[in-house]
């Protein structure tokens, strides 16, 4: 069971979390969030947080809210992310960040870890530009990872605001040619598997439930075992995957089982398990979901 957070990821910060809420450093400027893993109290009361915040959200239903204003600050900025490469090579990736309706400023930095991994997967194949496949990619972290090492990727999502955002930051980093779909993630993942596509490293961080562009359902507990047992298909013999969940009481031993049974031949020895977490800046530790990956190079 391994335990990650980020490496020196300069331009991000959890400053304090509790209360079901987080106090976050995104580059220049600090927002408050609803966190509903930070079930304890928080080292600095909220007099202290709304002092150093510059926004702050306001909840107005189970899925949307509006942002409070505390400080001057743009609706959108920028920061970057410098990836710890094993070749040493100064990697950076750039983000557009910016203030949505559903919470999120476009950025899950505990996944930092896995871009590294990423990085360093890609690079460690001996052919020029292997085959990635990004699913539920969000705006694109791991496709930026795996560009910048030289990936041919393709990144998928099935919303197409949020791909668009994915484009900006692949021009942001100086980077060309990602392939953009905006798609069922499932529908996808069968059509690949009836042309006889395969793929050198799949990258899967899935929501506990959603939607297709066209209506089609998702949910995790219901379709993962399913997915799984596609995406293996879709791999060649050399490869690297990662599977990454954020959902409350997802546990690791899922994600073993699901690698034991499709990934690894029940052969784990190889496999990393564990789980991601943010340390704050006040000492306590934020968990951010579970996650899976493996590498055959």
């Amino acid at each position: 069971m391994q335990f990650l957070s980020p490496n020196n990821f300069k331009d991000y910060e959890l400053l304090d979390c509790g209360d079901f809420m987080k106090l976050e450093r995104f580059g220049n400027y600090i927002t408050i969030r609803p966190e509903p893993q930070a079930i304890w109290s928080p080292k600095w009361d909220m007099k202290e947080w709304e002092r150093k915040a510059h926004v702050k959200f306001m909840p107005q239903s189970s899925s949307s809210g509006i942002w409070k204003k505390l400080k001057d600050m743009p609706d959108q900025w920028q920061i970057k992310y410098v990836l710890n490469t094993d070749d040493k090579n100064l990697a950076t990736i750039k983000f557009r960040l910016g203030l949505t309706s559903f919470k999120h400023v476009g950025i899950f930095p505990e996944q930092s870890s896995n871009w590294d991994y990423i990085y360093n997967s890609v690079k460690a194949f001996k052919a020029d530009k292997p085959k990635v496949l990004n699913l539920f990619a969000y705006t694109g972290g791991a496709s930026l990872a795996a560009k910048v090492a030289g990936a041919d990727i393709t990144h998928l999502d099935s919303i197409k605001q949020v791909v668009s955002w994915a484009n900006e930051n692949m021009e942001l980093s100086g980077l060309q040619d990602i392939r953009w779909v905006v798609e069922d993630a499932m529908k996808f993942v069968k059509r690949e598997l009836k042309r006889g596509k395969k793929y050198n490293g799949i990258i899967l961080d899935p929501p506990a439930y959603g939607h297709g562009p066209n209506g089609e359902s998702w949910k995790l507990e219901d379709m993962m075992n399913d997915m799984m047992r596609s995406v293996a298909e879709l791999l060649e013999d050399q490869h690297f995957i990662i599977l990454n969940t954020y959902s409350l009481g997802f546990s690791s031993m899922i994600i073993e089982n699901l690698f034991a049974e499709h990934i690894c031949k029940r052969d784990l020895k190889s496999a990393e398990i564990g789980e991601l977490f943010l340390p704050s800046s006040t000492g306590l530790k934020l968990p951010l979901g579970v996650f899976g990956r493996y590498r055959n190079i």
